[in-house]
């Protein structure tokens, strides 16, 4: 085999490799990093902090009124964060939104029951690491990510992901 073979199918393993270590399956991947800070506006409810949810798993779902699967997944997401307890917190945080009352309306339309923050430059879900919307970001008990759900979600897939760090 020929050193530029070789090479090529050490690139293809490494990226393959790479890959399956950002994705994972069905839409997660694991990230051990800390979580940069939440936005500090309240779309509705009060202002959360990391600090505020430190001590147990935590749900950060990124999403947008103008984003369709965000409105598929919404009722989901509540029925989800209602059954929670006190096993874990849910915050929503409004990503990149043209509209306060758009977003807003949003909320209302799916009885979100949950705090949900405003991103309204987008910074926040930069430094997360945001690729498109929904996100839904796990935090473990001390505030690091652990995991990292992609698209739209489910009851059955957000508690899947929680009983990875419980």
């Amino acid at each position: 085999m020929s050193l530029s073979r070789r090479l090529l199918i050490a690139v293809i393993v490494i990226a393959a490799g790479a890959a399956f270590a950002l994705f994972g399956l069905k839409g997660a991947s694991t990230a051990a990093r800390p979580a940069p800070a939440l936005p500090t506006t309240a779309l509705t409810g009060s202002p959360v902090t990391l600090a505020d949810l430190h001590g147990r798993p935590a749900f950060v779902v990124f999403w947008a009124s103008w984003c369709d699967p965000c409105a598929s997944e919404a009722p989901a997401i509540e029925r989800f964060a209602r059954g929670l307890g006190a096993r874990a917190r849910l915050i929503g945080v409004n990503w990149n939104d043209p509209s306060v009352s758009g977003a807003q309306a949003f909320v209302r339309r799916f009885g979100w029951s949950f705090p949900s923050l405003r991103d309204t430059d987008g910074l926040v879900g930069d430094r997360f690491g945001l690729r498109g919307l929904p996100t839904t970001y796990l935090l473990d008990g001390s505030g690091r990510i652990a995991k990292v759900l992609t698209g739209e979600q489910t009851e059955q897939s957000l508690q899947s992901a929680l009983q990875t760090v419980q």
